[in-house]
């Protein structure tokens, strides 16, 4: 009995485990291969991770520290290959997804999106103040927001000065009346010139020509006269209040044209190099959704928020219908085009003269602006391009996916030109990236085919042969400025000691990155900086003082990105900033304490651009990726504990030793 239920259970788990055999199996297990090309392939030698070659398996499968995929090792077959150089089969290749694409010479685009608000013309804000003194019996416009035209009534004033001022017109006209059939031209003149001021006067003092051609007329004078509006618009502001008695200059209202407005946004200092005076600028508000409006950058601040690391940038605009108001919130975009020197591309305005503090005013010919009467400047005089611009200056660019960066140096994977399936690491000079585009300033030529997928693979099979990579260069991958000394400086031990206590201050920071705690993250951020601010930097002189000043801006930067950050990833982002200024420090001004510290690093952070933190304790416990890859990362120095003499009284001496180049 019990053979018989046995009998069809065990051919029942057989089928089931044989269905799920072949659901679970890869393609490229199931696919029939030809005898002679199994035997044609090479066999790999083991199999490792990518970012981890530490790793050796003897089958495919995953990485045990970071879950990717292992990728497959072959016997090196090619003699002739440089230190920079590998060959991969065809196989290989496929296995690894290793995709190219060409080096090209052309103009990127590039989207630049800022925010801001809309704010009132400066050049359209009109103050209505007293031009004599007295005191406002009626106010016509007695609340703010109103819309006046220009000629409309205001306020009503009564002033004894301007009763003194009446009385000396008219009598100036009795005496020129008395003198008009004299015979002392003279004293004719004279009476005339009196009358002019007199007159000239009350128009000073705002009466309307009407007003003083009445007093003339009628030869009477009153105590009371109003005053009407030079010019049109919003009343933004009122200061005064009926019975308020006002001196010469007193303010009573501001009128604001809002035809025409400002829109200040903020721009990253990252972004600069792609905003020039006079491009267009397309806005967007949430208070008319679906419709966008445009206007042209007059003016790029010269000078850097040191706070939030942006630059003002200033958009004039019609506003038709007055919809868009102060305060209001805009998105703002431009596409620019821009070369490798910075001219800006811009079919509209080659060719054309540009007034420098009207952009809106563009002309076929030099000439006058018709609004501020200065020179026509032309559109090459401000960065832009000529009508028929070089082709060959324009820039050289690649997929942004292609450059491994690292630190100052940038790599590529170049496939060699005539040897199939044999790719060369290089090192090139990056420009800015444009979009999704990087501009190529040295290094590559154009038609050159540079690995756009599977880099990191290429890299870490370079590295696991000893071969130049971009984790281990060699001659083939070095830049002559990674051959320079590292600057170090002789500090007091009051200062090691206070940079030491900010350090230690630091990991609770990096623990809590580690663990995935945001909110506990900026909790000890605030206690971090708390001590960081401690640190005396009159302790430094000279060199040393400067470059605490520098490192101390990227720390602090660091530290309130931290502080206001939204989420736990634009949080890390900052906390790299953090990093990377309390590394330099404690490399170039020494750390006091009684362990060392060690810099750890994570190739794969902020994609594949790398970062570095810093532990008191050995094994990797990875801030950028936390739980998602707790021990991806590696030791790469060890920033030793060197008590340094007291040289307070003393000029800081730069010294060089050979080391890492941070």
């Amino acid at each position: 009995m019990k053979t018989k239920i046995l009998l069809p259970l065990v051919c029942g788990l057989a089928l089931v485990a044989f269905i799920v055999g072949r659901l679970t199996s890869s393609p490229a297990e199931n696919r029939h291969v030809p005898d002679s090309a199994k035997e044609n392939e090479p066999k790999p030698e083991f199999w490792t991770c990518s970012m981890h070659p530490q790793i050796k398996q003897p089958d495919p499968g995953k990485c045990p520290i970071c879950a990717m995929d292992l990728v497959a090792v072959f016997k090196n077959s090619g003699a002739d290959l440089g230190a920079g150089q590998i060959e991969l089969s065809k196989g290989a290749i496929q296995r690894a997804q290793v995709r190219t694409s060409p080096v090209t010479r052309e103009m990127p685009t590039v989207e630049v999106r800022m925010v801001g608000k809309v704010d009132y013309d400066e050049t359209r804000l009109s103050y209505i103040t007293a031009r004599f003194p007295g005191r406002l019996e009626r106010l016509f416009v007695d609340y703010t927001g109103l819309r006046v035209h220009a000629g409309d009534h205001l306020v009503e004033i009564y002033s004894p000065e301007l009763l003194t001022a009446q009385e000396e017109l008219l009598q100036a006209i009795l005496t020129q009346s008395a003198l008009e059939n004299s015979d002392n031209q003279s004293m004719r003149n004279r009476a005339d010139q009196t009358v002019q001021a007199a007159r000239e006067k009350l128009l000073l003092w705002d009466l309307t020509a009407e007003q003083v051609a009445e007093i003339e007329e009628n030869g009477e004078t009153s105590d009371r006269t109003t005053l009407y509006a030079p010019v049109g618009g919003i009343v933004i502001d009122k200061e005064a209040v009926e019975g308020k008695y006002v001196q010469t200059g007193s303010p009573i209202y501001t009128i604001a044209d809002l035809s025409r407005v400002w829109v200040q946004l903020d721009a990253y200092e990252t972004d600069l190099i792609w905003l020039h005076f006079g491009q267009d600028v397309s806005f967007t508000s949430e208070a008319f959704p679906g419709e966008t409006f445009t206007g042209k950058i007059a003016f790029i601040d010269p000078t850097l928020n040191p706070k939030t690391r942006t630059v003002r940038i200033r958009v004039n605009m019609d506003n038709p219908g007055g919809k868009l108001k102060p305060e209001m919130f805009v998105n703002a975009l431009v596409q620019s085009k821009v070369l490798a020197d910075g001219k800006i591309m811009s079919a509209e305005l080659a060719g054309k003269w540009i007034s420098p503090m009207h952009p809106e005013i563009v002309a076929d010919q030099p000439g006058l602006c018709p609004v501020c009467g200065m020179d026509l400047v032309s559109a090459e005089a401000l960065g832009y391009l000529p009508a028929n611009p070089d082709v060959t200056k324009f820039p050289l660019v690649i997929p942004s996916t292609a450059p491994l960066i690292t630190g100052k140096r940038a790599v590529v994977y170049v496939a060699v030109k005539d040897r199939p399936g044999i790719f060369e690491g290089r090192v090139i000079e990056l420009g800015p990236r444009a979009g999704s585009q990087y501009i190529v300033k040295d290094g590559l030529e154009e038609g050159e085919l540079v690995v756009t997928h599977g880099s990191f693979k290429i890299d870490s099979a370079l590295q696991i042969m000893a071969k130049s990579s971009m984790m281990n260069p060699q001659d083939s991958l070095v830049m002559e400025d990674e051959e320079e000394m590292t600057v170090t400086y002789a500090t007091p031990q009051d200062f090691q000691d206070q940079l030491r206590i900010a350090v230690d201050g630091y990991f609770p920071v990096k623990d809590a990155f580690s663990q995935d705690e945001f909110e506990l993250a900026q909790q000890a951020a605030t206690d971090f900086k708390s001590l960081v601010s401690n640190i005396e930097m009159g302790l430094l002189k000279g060199d040393a003082h400067l470059f605490w000043m520098e490192a101390l801006k990227q720390i602090n930067h660091g530290i309130e990105g931290i502080l206001f950050a939204k989420d736990i990833e634009a949080a890390r982002r900052s906390f790299e900033k953090v990093s990377t200024g309390l590394i330099d420090s404690a490399e170039a001004l020494g750390l006091a304490g009684e362990s060392s510290i060690y810099v750890y690093h994570c190739p794969m952070a902020f994609k594949g651009k790398g970062a570095d933190w810093i532990q008191n304790k050995s094994g990797t416990e990875n801030p950028y990726y936390g739980s998602r890859m707790f021990t991806c990362g590696d030791v790469v120095r060890e920033i030793a504990v060197k008590p340094a003499p007291d040289v307070s009284s003393e000029p800081d001496q730069p010294t060089t030793h050979e080391g890492h180049n941070h």
